[in-house]
């Protein structure tokens, strides 16, 4: 059996106003280095023996006080990189809550795709791919991934059995971590959208 620590990246700048997806120079605010300390001293008393990350540098900076607590290398992995979403990146929410495609995304996310983006069916793929291909190769581990809030969603649904445009009915905060059993008798949520703080 693996454990999985399914993590969100911790708060920046962005959050709540601006759709940051794969916008590159997003780091972490004062909140979020705070917040990463605090899920670094939780996380590293339920003994993680590996840590993966999205690319992006709020992800990488959220993983790097658990590295330094526990003596470990963040391995990047771009399966576990935020959605790609294309011409929506770096946009406000309020502008674009007036585009029709953006109400029809958020209502049905399993059949639309983001203007030259990604679909969340194409995420959630790429996502259980690697999580399978690291259970397979550890199969006794504990271990951390740092990623983003829609690709957190659709691994977590999948294994849950949920369609994808059930989305709204799951919440993943900055900073939080859902725990995540699997094995070759299937899979088991242990928790779901702790907090350090």
């Amino acid at each position: 059996m693996t454990n999985f620590f399914l993590i969100r990246h911790a708060e920046n700048d962005l959050v709540g106003h601006t759709l940051a997806g794969r916008k590159p120079g997003v780091h972490l605010n004062n909140l979020g280095r705070t917040q990463a300390a605090n899920l670094a001293e939780e996380l590293s008393g339920l003994v993680v023996n590996r840590i993966f990350s999205s690319p992006m540098e709020r992800a990488v900076e959220t993983a790097e006080p658990l590295a330094a607590l526990t003596g470990q290398q963040v391995e990047i992995r771009e399966a576990f990189n935020e959605l790609n979403f294309g011409n929506w990146t770096g946009r406000k929410f309020i502008d674009l809550e007036s585009q029709e495609l953006w109400r029809q995304w958020n209502s049905h996310r399993l059949g639309i795709r983001p203007p030259n983006g990604e679909m969340m069916l194409e995420v959630q793929t790429r996502f259980v791919t690697e999580i399978e291909a690291l259970r397979r190769t550890f199969p006794t581990e504990r271990i951390a991934i740092f990623s983003h809030g829609d690709p957190l969603k659709s691994v977590l649904m999948y294994y849950l059995g949920m369609p994808l445009d059930h989305f709204l009915r799951l919440d993943i905060a900055t900073a939080s971590f859902s725990i995540l059993q699997l094995g070759d008798w299937g899979a088991k949520l242990q928790g779901f959208n702790l907090r350090a703080d």
